[in-house]
């Protein structure tokens, strides 16, 4: 009687003490979420219809990514974007338009974008055949 006094007593301490809980054989164990999430490039911008944008210079170029509710890569809906920025060696904003890329999922540009990245981007989406604007974001990009 007393072996089995002594032994809910030591079991009792060491759960107190969280000591049994790390030797006790947990389930399953906890699922590491930014491993399973996919992750987009650049800047994320969320869109009005659940999807995502990601922004990024690559190799001195915007690339706009398109990506669905589940942050996977999609073709883009639309036909090309504009863009427009502030820049410090000449007076008026630079600009450039974005058609589509060789993968297939985003618009390229073909101008370069002189650093330093460090500056607010006007991003305007159009469909084919509309000249007004179906979607506008501003985006602070850095780096």
């Amino acid at each position: 009687m007393k072996r089995i006094r002594a032994g809910l007593i030591l079991t009792v301490v060491l759960m107190s003490t969280g000591a049994l809980a790390a030797a006790a054989p947990a389930g399953k164990p906890a699922a590491d979420k930014t491993a399973e999430e996919p992750q987009i490039a650049g800047v994320e911008i969320p869109r009005p219809n659940g999807a995502f944008l990601g922004l990024e210079i690559v190799r001195n170029n915007f690339v706009l990514s398109f990506y669905d509710a589940n942050k996977e890569k999609v073709a883009p809906d639309v036909a090309r974007a504009t863009m427009r920025w502030p820049v410090k060696y000449q007076p008026t904003d630079e600009r450039t338009v974005l058609n589509p890329g060789g993968d297939g999922t985003s618009l390229t540009s073909p101008k370069v974008v002189r650093p330093p990245h460090n500056f607010r981007v006007f991003i305007a989406l159009f469909v084919e055949g509309n000249d007004s604007a179906v979607e506008t974001y501003s985006v602070d990009v850095r780096g």
